[in-house]
């Protein structure tokens, strides 16, 4: 009965996990859907962020942040600020993503958080070079970005691009997959139960989303991303 207690009591915390999985695959609506059900702020905050929508997200978020802080629940109120702060600078209100920001790391700094900051990916290390750029806690913001980079492989960059405006589909994903591993467009039919046509259509629509015109630019594209 314990167990089953616990199973249930972590269900929230499960959800907000599949939530992630699902935006990664680009299915917002599965994401949205789950993140309604099980009443997660958080994540339907992120939803609105993936589908463009950083007014939205900031509608959740704010009455979060003051419940958080009330609460003193200093992690959760640090990932509110994170994600504020990528709001606010979607929406080109950048003076209040830093102010975000620097709530965020005043918070992670006594900890050593770093992991909290960098899953976020590009949108966060544009914050962090913009805040390095300003002197904001020099320590720890080149510590985040040097993590950052050490994580790069191969030297490159550690600023990654700029994340895809529409997501690829479930589906699309499966095919640039099948393609970085160099699969002619009937493999890939085959592999995936496809007409010809219907690869073909896959693989315009995924071009069309990575802003690319050839086979080698998606791969390379969607590992810059992290796609692939």
């Amino acid at each position: 009965m314990a167990r089953q207690r616990n199973f249930w009591f972590r269900l929230p915390e499960i959800a907000s996990v599949q939530v992630l999985a699902l935006l990664q695959l680009g299915d917002g609506t599965a994401a949205g859907e789950l993140a309604q059900q099980y009443d997660l702020p958080m994540s339907r905050a992120r939803v609105h962020l993936a589908q463009g929508d950083p007014a939205a997200a900031l509608d959740v978020l704010g009455p979060l942040r003051q419940h958080t802080a009330a609460e003193g629940w200093q992690g959760d109120h640090l990932r509110v600020l994170v994600l504020e702060a990528i709001a606010q600078q979607a929406l080109g209100a950048h003076a209040a993503a830093q102010a975000a920001l620097a709530g965020a790391l005043a918070l992670g700094e006594p900890v050593g958080c770093l992991r909290v900051f960098l899953d976020e990916g590009a949108p966060m290390l544009r914050l962090l070079a913009a805040a390095q750029a300003a002197g904001v806690r020099p320590a720890y913001v080149g510590r985040l970005l040097a993590t950052a980079d050490a994580a790069t492989p191969n030297g490159a960059t550690a600023l990654p691009v700029q994340p895809l405006v529409e997501p690829l589909s479930r589906r699309e994903l499966e095919v640039l997959q099948l393609i970085a591993q160099g699969r002619s467009n009937r493999e890939i039919g085959e592999r995936l139960f496809l007409a010809l046509d219907t690869v073909k259509g896959h693989n315009r629509a995924i071009f069309g989303k990575l802003q690319v015109q050839r086979r080698t630019e998606a791969v390379a594209r969607a590992r810059e991303l992290g796609l692939i």
